[in-house]
């Protein structure tokens, strides 16, 4: 499974993360999403999430400070693709 850099956040926080698929190199040419789903574990609040042609954005809030949480988003794409991507959000408060 493709993972993408670390994400850092306060655990007073509410932030998003958006991975556009395309910049990504993920995305073939004229190829969009036609569905993304998050997975964020127990601890880590996903407050909403939203999808476009070639992105999709998670915002999450909460954690507790010193946990990092592995938040995994699965997209579908009308070329028949599925694209997984995971990446930590590191809840530090210092």
């Amino acid at each position: 499974m493709p993972s993408i850099a670390n994400q850092v956040k306060h655990s007073s926080d509410v932030v998003d993360f958006k991975f556009d698929y395309t910049a990504l190199g993920w995305l073939e040419t004229g190829e969009v999403i036609t569905s993304s789903t998050w997975v964020v574990p127990v601890g880590i609040t996903q407050d909403s999430e939203t999808q476009d042609s070639t992105t999709a954005t998670i915002w999450v809030s909460g954690g507790t400070d010193g946990v990092d949480y592995l938040c995994t988003n699965t997209i579908l794409t009308d070329g028949g693709r599925t694209k997984v991507i995971s990446f930590y959000v590191q809840v530090r408060d210092c």
